[in-house]
């Protein structure tokens, strides 16, 4: 695993992502997002502690929730109450994360734009 990695992703859309993943730069842990009709900032976006978030139009106010408590509490619906997930756990959205991290270290490697078909 790198430590960093800086890499771009283009969508049919059109829409570009521009991105880093680090384990060693402090205080990036911070989403941004620019668009025809606005923008939004989640800083700390990824973290244990509150998520903050602000728009074009203002701060967000979301209540503090422990991701790890409902993630825990869905697999145990899963589990003794027979309740069915909401993405299914066959694989399968892993065997995508990994086509698109293979994509980007092929990038890297050639310098070349890597398509993928997920």
């Amino acid at each position: 695993m790198d430590e960093t990695i800086q890499f771009q992703m283009g969508f049919p859309s059109g829409a570009v992502a521009n991105c880093l993943s680090t384990y060693n730069m402090n205080n990036l842990d911070r989403f941004f997002m620019t668009g025809s009709k606005g923008w939004m900032e989640m800083k700390p976006s990824t973290g244990y502690g509150p998520i903050e978030g602000r728009t074009h139009k203002g701060e967000l106010d979301q209540p503090h929730v422990t991701h790890q408590t409902l993630q825990m509490d869905g697999m145990a619906e899963l589990i003794f109450e027979g309740k069915q997930p909401i993405v299914p756990v066959d694989g399968e959205e892993g065997v995508k994360d990994m086509k698109i991290i293979d994509a980007i270290f092929k990038a890297a490697k050639t310098g070349d734009k890597v398509e993928i078909n997920l």
